[in-house]
């Protein structure tokens, strides 16, 4: 495949463009920010845009959280920096492990904080889990529409119209350049957040077996209840520059927060990802359908901000992508498939020039925590085997 001359990520990769020296278009977004944003100017902006907010309702404004690194120095910045009150919202995807868990609640001793967390029926989430897998080759479509949708109904029923979100996404793809103000509202949550799948549309797909009303926290609320209360909802990185490496650095300091070991991440980048103990199986997904993973991901960061080598990072990718994870025989119980049905789905899921192969399948190492990961909520099997009868028939 080609990759990047600058930061090694393939052609594969979300969005990716190659001018004619192979360097992509993520690094040139790069270069473009460290040279042409003016983020004295930026800050500007934040303060007259917090002024039309701050002290008018019950909460200045909310803070989606999820405890992992980029929302806990959002909420951090919100607090110690700005001097705002949120109400933080925590929307629990089902797989939170002990240490983020303890991050969290050091976070609310320190900081100080009123914050609700949802948990979605575990039972319909079994169910998004599996369809979402099949159709998109992506078991996340819960997590991913939940944690941007469901501060958005909160933000309505408690009135409280100003959402901080962390980075932007032009951090990473480019979606959006740094030119655009990127707000957080439904055209980028269809753009990219929902896998292309809206509710009604998974309404539709699960043939029945949900209610309407149970995937409501899943669901981007109505654009005219958003404009009720005049809604705006912005990434905090529109204003101030976003460097996960020192930023986490910085929370590690002063709010006691802890990294993790995570499964088939370099132990030097022990701040990404502690949240899910099904980042591995996500992870290696990515690997078997686009040929690279969050190894990659992260050296191509370090590569752009110039703190590791070429010959580093290709020694990173090389030592942890690709291997099978102690969690996918938790993900296959939990959704009730056994490992040749997914490597079906998967194989439907390729992203060409990319070639599937799990040939290597050699065992991650087994994560420190991993005994205490819950092993209950096997799935149906009857349900789970029907399903993916019905897909297969279908391609």
């Amino acid at each position: 495949m080609k990759t990047c001359t600058s930061c090694l990520l393939p052609e594969t990769h979300e969005t990716i463009e190659f001018d004619e020296n192979n360097k992509c278009n993520i690094c040139k977004a790069q270069d473009y920010k460290k040279t042409n944003i003016d983020y004295e100017k930026k800050k500007i902006e934040l303060d007259e845009l917090i002024k039309k907010y701050k002290g008018k309702y019950n909460y200045d404004c909310i803070v989606p959280f999820s405890g992992g690194k980029d929302s806990t120095y959002a909420l951090y910045y919100i607090i110690n920096n700005l001097k705002l009150k949120p109400l933080v919202i925590r929307f629990d995807h089902g797989f939170l492990r002990q240490n983020l868990e303890d991050n969290v609640k050091r976070c609310q001793r320190k900081l100080g904080f009123d914050m609700i967390t949802f948990t979605p029926n575990w039972k319909i989430v079994q169910k998004l889990m599996l369809r979402s897998f099949l159709d998109k080759g992506d078991f996340c479509w819960h997590c991913h529409t939940g944690i941007f949708s469901y501060p958005m109904w909160i933000s309505i029923e408690k009135n409280i119209p100003l959402i901080f979100w962390g980075e932007k996404q032009s951090e990473y793809t480019a979606y959006y350049s740094f030119d655009d103000e990127e707000e957080v509202d439904e055209k980028r949550f269809n753009r990219f957040i929902n896998l292309g799948v809206t509710a009604d549309d998974m309404y539709l797909r699960l043939n029945g077996e949900v209610e309407k009303r149970d995937l409501l926290p899943f669901s981007y609320p109505h654009i005219e209840m958003l404009k009720k209360i005049k809604s705006k909802s912005v990434c905090l990185g529109s204003y101030i520059s976003w460097n996960p490496k020192k930023q986490s650095e910085l929370i590690k300091k002063e709010l006691g927060w802890k990294g993790d070991e995570v499964e088939n991440v370099p132990p030097e980048y022990d701040y990404e990802k502690i949240e899910c103990y099904m980042q591995g199986v996500r992870d290696y997904i990515k690997y078997l359908k686009r040929g690279y993973s969050r190894p990659s991901h992260l050296s191509a960061i370090d590569l752009r901000n110039k703190v590791i080598t070429k010959e580093k990072a290709k020694e990173n990718i090389k030592l942890y992508e690709g291997k099978r994870p102690y969690s996918l025989d938790l993900f296959l119980k939990f959704i009730g498939l056994n490992e040749n049905e997914f490597s079906e789905v998967i194989k439907e899921h390729v992203v060409s020039p990319n070639k599937f192969s799990n040939i290597k399948n050699e065992n991650a190492k087994k994560p420190h925590d991993f005994d205490q990961w819950s092993k209950e909520g096997k799935a149906n099997r009857d349900f789970s085997n029907k399903t993916f009868k019905d897909w297969k028939s279908n391609l």
